[in-house]
């Protein structure tokens, strides 16, 4: 507890807008160094102009030199520049707001994937990409961030520079493209107007031997990305494990290595537990360093670094159903997707068959339609890239054993994503984001749901009829709930209800009580719904409604 704050026991008992209207109790928080709240306060010394953590190494500064700030977005905006010792670029990236502003969650996703880096990017493209407009949405960012969605960008911009500056040893090109730079001038003008001097002079002589390997197959770059814990790493590793597909994904000894492709960008990444920290460490191998951004901000949503697990814990295990789940697996994230088209794939593939048996046949479609490594770029048993859009457009997934119907809605959804790029980009609120999945062809609501929750990283995401979480809060009787009535229980786990199914499923999967025939699952799925007027047979585009034969899909 920190000193002077009754019930401040955990970070989740208080709000940061809350605690940053105590300026004292801010203060003590700095005395005590207190890391459970790194990522949610950030101090501005008026004496030094700069800005730190609240678990910086440096002496604690007098209370009246100190300015409080929730985001180190609104700490630079108001004219700090970051602290050398601590790094505030390396704090956990929590999404505090989240819950009180979908918009601006959604607008930061948005920025993220380079809404505002291009030249015909603007705040009023964005605010109209999230339906509201761009007056609004700049008050939305000063409510909430204390900065502007242009001067969001342009931090980005520069904390990911200084990240790369400390933990490589990248050339400074390379480092001014990674980050999103125009040109090596401006990256150098930004760097001296903020810091008072060149971007080289803040480079650590310490970066690991081998950060930026030129052996002539591209630049492997190691970074740290932070979050905040507990973190679950085995839930985590046991799912991507389950799930891994031959020649693109391996997992073995606590970490994850994958192939990807970004445009023509071919790479591979590897993540393991950063030991010693409450970090990952991801090494990347790439041909070309301008998706560096990219690649990290997918590390981040595969691995679902922006979850405050201590709040989540704290509202889900005011419910007596989940209460045991929650303490049985604290910081439990809910995995993310690498890529939008790529996941929805796979969930196709996955329809009324076990996770086994999805997997086997997204081996066999990489296998034919993959996009091989060229022979540099292979690495032990990582020998494709997942098939894209336009290979998957002309395809015929019946040759692999997929049925007819599935590989119809296989071919139509790599048509669609042909046609709209943004298909699988955020979209203004979560039931667009359903309503414009399930209008392609073998995407119903549960595939919808699923993709929601896994690649636009919407929180409250949540396939009622999903016959894992149903079975996870069977009764005594064994009787299961309607998709009414959970979707009615679910509303007391808002926002966080992504979370509420991750951990029925993998609550669910542990018990065994996935390990199911698809025949008996389809029994009771029809059991479970002769409540509703639908018809006994299930047509093709919402097959998914029968549901995965294992738990957590």
């Amino acid at each position: 507890m920190v000193p002077g704050m009754p019930g401040l026991e955990t970070p989740a008992a208080v709000e940061a807008d809350t605690l940053l209207r105590d300026a004292a109790a801010c203060h003590r928080v700095l005395l005590a160094r207190d890391a459970r709240f790194d990522g949610k306060l950030f101090v501005g010394v008026r004496s030094t102009g700069v800005y730190c953590r609240p678990i910086c190494p440096a002496r604690t500064p007098k209370a009246a030199s100190c300015l409080f700030f929730a985001t180190a977005l609104a700490a630079q905006a108001a004219g700090f520049r970051p602290c050398l010792r601590c790094r505030p670029e390396v704090s956990p990236e929590l999404a505090s707001w989240r819950g009180t502003s979908s918009t601006v969650t959604r607008a930061l996703a948005l920025i993220r994937e380079g809404a505002l880096g291009g030249e015909d990017a603007s705040v009023e493209r964005l605010a109209a990409r999230l339906g509201v407009g761009a007056r609004q949405l700049r008050r939305l960012f000063r409510e909430h961030l204390g900065a502007s969605p242009v001067s969001v960008a342009q931090t980005r911009r520069v904390l990911f520079a200084k990240h790369l500056l400390h933990e490589t040893r990248l050339p400074m090109v390379q480092v001014a493209l990674a980050a999103g730079f125009g040109s090596v001038r401006r990256f150098n003008e930004t760097f001296r107007a903020l810091y008072g001097r060149p971007p080289r002079e803040l480079r650590r002589t310490t970066a690991c031997a081998g950060d930026a390997d030129r052996t002539g197959r591209g630049a492997s770059v190691v970074l740290r990305l932070p979050y905040a814990p507990p973190y679950d790493h085995e839930a985590m590793l046991g799912f991507l494990a389950a799930r891994a597909i031959s020649g693109v994904e391996q997992v073995h000894d606590g970490t994850y290595r994958r192939t990807f492709a970004i445009g023509s960008v071919h790479g591979v990444v590897e993540v393991a537990r950063c030991l010693g920290a409450d970090a990952l460490r991801v090494a990347i191998r790439v041909s070309d360093v301008v998706v560096l951004s990219d690649v990290v901000a997918r590390v981040g949503r595969v691995f679902d670094l922006a979850a405050e697990p201590q709040a989540i814990a704290a509202l889900l295990g005011r419910d007596p159903l989940l209460a045991p789940l929650v303490a049985a697996r604290p910081g439990l994230r809910v995995p993310g997707g690498w890529d939008g088209f790529e996941l929805a794939v796979r969930a196709i593939l996955g329809q009324q068959v076990s996770v086994a048996g999805a997997r086997t046949l997204a081996g066999r479609l990489v296998a034919r339609y993959g996009v091989p490594l060229a022979d540099g770029e292979m690495d032990d048993g990582l020998t494709h890239v997942f098939p894209t859009a336009a290979r998957l457009a002309d395809a015929d997934p019946t040759s692999l054993g997929v049925p007819r119907s599935r590989g119809a809605a296989l071919v139509a959804l790599a048509r669609a994503t042909q046609d709209d790029a943004a298909l699988f980009r955020t979209a203004q609120s979560l039931d667009d984001a359903v309503a414009r999945l399930r209008a392609l062809p073998g995407i119903g609501e549960w595939t919808a749901q699923y993709v929601a929750l896994r690649v636009l990283r919407e929180p409250d995401a949540f396939p009622a009829n999903d016959l894992g979480l149903q079975r996870a809060l069977a009764d005594a009787s064994g009787r299961r709930p309607s998709t009414r009535e959970l979707a009615r229980h679910a509303e007391a786990w808002r926002p966080w209800r992504a979370y509420a199914a991750q951990h029925l499923w993998t609550g669910d999967a542990g018990s065994g009580a996935g390990r199911r025939s698809v025949k008996h699952l389809e029994e009771t799925h029809a059991a479970a719904h002769q409540s509703t007027a639908r018809p006994a047979a299930i047509p093709a585009r919402d097959a998914d409604r029968c549901s995965r034969a294992a738990a957590g899909h």
